[in-house]
C-alpha cells in the first residue's frame, strides 16, 4: 500500500487554511503532518483538527516553519498565506527539498519572479485559483477569444466576499492575462480598472476590469464579448471555499511525483 503524502499546511489557522486541513483529511493519499500559522498566532498549541471542527488530528499548530520541515517529515507543503510570507516560504521549502503547492494572490512582479526562480529548483504548482471549473473556463476563454477577436469587446466582472484584501482577484487578472494572450495585446497596456466620470469612448483594444466586494461572496467571474448585435458570457461561481480546498489537495498529490518546474491547474489536470 503507498505511504500517505505527509503535508504540511502554512497559513492553518485562516478561512482557506482550515479548509485545507478538512480537505487534507478527505483526501485519500495526503495525511496531514504539520500546521503552521504565523509567529504569536493565538491558535498557536491547539489541535489542527479541532480547529478546523474536523476533529482531534493529534497535529498541533506551530509557529516555527523551519523547525516543522527541519524534522524530514514532509513531502508536499501547501501555502495560501499572504505576498509578503511567500519569500521565506519559498527559501524554507528550497532548502529542505519540499514541493509546494501555492494559491497565495497579490503577488508584484518581484514575487512572480521568485517564484519562477524557485521552479528551477523545486516542483511547485502556482495557481490563482485551484478550481477545476475555473481552470476549464481560462481555456473556453482563449478559445472564444481566438474565435471572436477584436470585432468584440472584452469585459471582466468579478465578485468576492468583503474581507478580500486584494483587487482584481488573482483570477480576474488571470483570465485578463489569458483573454490579452490570445488576443496579441499586452494586458499592462490595455487593462482598465472602473470607469469613473467622462472617460470617452472606450477603446477597442481595452479589457475592461469591474469589482465588487461585500458579503460572504466566495468567488464570482464573468467574463462578457460584447459584439454588435450580440453578446457572449462565460460564468464561473464558486459555493464554497471546499471547491479551492479539494483543488489544492488534489494538486498537492499530483505534485509529489513531479520534477523541478513551474507548474499550474492545467498541468494538473491533463489540460496541456
Amino acid at each position: 500500500m503507498p505511504q500517505p503524502v505527509r503535508t504540511v499546511i502554512v497559513g492553518a489557522a485562516g478561512r482557506m487554511g482550515r479548509q485545507l486541513i478538512q480537505a487534507t483529511r478527505e483526501h485519500p493519499a495526503l495525511q496531514l503532518s504539520a500546521a503552521v500559522v504565523r509567529s504569536g498566532h493565538a491558535a498557536t498549541g491547539m489541535d489542527a483538527g479541532e480547529l478546523a471542527g474536523v476533529g482531534t488530528q493529534d497535529v498541533v499548530l506551530r509557529d516555527n516553519l523551519e523547525a516543522a520541515l527541519g524534522e524530514g517529515r514532509v513531502d508536499v507543503l501547501i501555502d495560501f498565506t499572504l505576498p509578503e510570507a511567500l519569500a521565506g516560504n519559498l527559501e524554507s521549502c528550497a532548502r529542505y527539498g519540499v514541493p509546494m503547492v501555492v494559491g497565495t494572490t497579490g503577488l508584484d512582479d518581484d514575487q512572480k519572479a521568485a517564484l519562477t526562480e524557485a521552479g528551477s529548483r523545486l516542483p511547485i504548482v502556482f495557481a490563482a485559483n485551484y478550481s477545476a471549473g475555473i481552470t476549464l473556463s481560462l481555456k473556453l476563454l482563449e478559445m472564444a477569444a481566438r474565435a471572436l477577436g477584436d470585432d468584440f469587446d472584452v469585459e471582466i466582472i468579478e465578485a468576492h466576499h468583503r474581507h478580500k484584501i486584494d483587487a482584481p482577484s488573482g483570477t480576474a487578472l488571470r483570465m485578463g492575462e489569458v483573454l490579452a494572450g490570445a488576443l496579441g495585446r499586452n494586458l499592462a497596456d490595455c487593462a482598465v480598472y472602473g470607469r469613473e466620470g467622462r472617460t470617452g469612448a472606450r477603446g477597442r483594444q481595452t479589457i475592461g476590469f469591474e469589482t465588487i466586494r461585500g458579503g460572504d461572496v466566495v468567488g464570482e467571474h464573468t467574463v462578457m464579448f460584447l459584439g454588435e448585435g450580440e453578446r457572449m458570457e462565460i460564468t464561473h461561481r464558486a459555493s464554497s471555499r471546499m471547491t479551492f480546498a479539494r483543488g489544492a489537495t488534489r494538486a498537492a498529490a499530483w505534485l509529489v511525483d513531479q520534477p523541478p518546474g513551474l507548474y499550474d491547474m492545467e498541468d494538473v489536470l491533463g489540460l496541456r
